[in-house]
């Protein structure tokens, strides 16, 4: 029996263009302090790379970030706003894309924390590339780019740190380009489902990916419509290479969907 993605994906509704949530200083390092910011440490090395940070760079960072709570459906960032800081996500997911006139967010890509929101635009002195909203409950931190600058001098590691990981955005964006343009949309979404599959204990190799993201959402990402991800997600599950259960895809053949995702 063939399963239908249309009905497989939340479909969570967010009202956009919330106001946003008034920022809160991180405590900074120096006595009492120093044991809480330490904790950070995972957080700025996910956002940073390795090898982990030291005690100065990270009290460095606590003493000027900020952070913000958002609620679902509020805006994280907005193309019409002037960019003066670095945006990570803490923690939540954010669904980044182009908002339209009517205040429809497009999205082409979901973003989970720890990860960075905009790392590129308060440099270059202008607005934010893309709108962002939140999709649920989301933690943001934000660096004010001109102080950090100011801070670089003396911290020359931590400028190789933002420098290598402003490589691995754009980096991330060049893959991304490249496959949008030269795989077609069966190999595009066996590749999004391959890298989301999580292994299932004694399945003899086969796998799970759990649907959160919602149907529009998903088909942004991989440039497709979303009756196309429903026709493909039947076609895969005809191939023997998927199941679909309500907002689980159990990955019959990992390999076969590898193979369909490298073509």
């Amino acid at each position: 029996m063939e399963h239908s993605y249309a009905t497989a994906v939340p479909d969570r509704r967010a009202a956009a263009d919330a106001p946003l949530a008034a920022a809160k200083p991180l405590r900074a390092l120096g006595g009492p302090a120093v044991g809480a910011a330490l904790a950070d440490a995972a957080l700025w090395s996910s956002l940073l790379g390795a090898p982990a940070l030291s005690d100065d760079e990270l009290a460095t960072l606590a003493a000027l970030a900020s952070q913000r709570h958002v609620a679902a459906g509020q805006s994280v960032l907005c193309r019409s706003t002037a960019a003066s800081t670095l945006v990570a996500l803490r923690s939540g997911e954010v669904a980044l894309g182009l908002r339209t006139s009517d205040g429809v967010l497009r999205t082409e890509r979901i973003v989970r924390g720890p990860a960075w929101l905009d790392l590129s635009s308060a440099w270059l002195n202008g607005a934010h590339a893309m709108d962002a909203q939140a999709m649920g409950p989301a933690s943001v931190i934000e660096l004010p780019c001109e102080q950090l600058e100011a801070r670089l001098a003396s911290h020359p590691g931590l400028a190789q740190r933002l420098i290598q990981g402003l490589a691995r955005e754009v980096q991330a964006l060049a893959v991304n380009t490249h496959e949008l343009m030269h795989k077609d949309a069966p190999g595009r979404l066996a590749q999004w489902l391959h890298q989301r599959c999580v292994p299932l204990p004694g399945s003899n190799g086969q796998g799970i990916v759990r649907l959160s993201d919602r149907k529009r959402d998903v088909a942004s990402q991989l440039a497709i419509t979303p009756e196309t991800l429903s026709r493909l997600m039947r076609s895969f599950s005809r191939q023997g290479l998927i199941e679909v259960a309500g907002y689980n895809v159990r990955v019959i053949d990992p390999e076969g969907l590898a193979r369909l995702g490298q073509a």
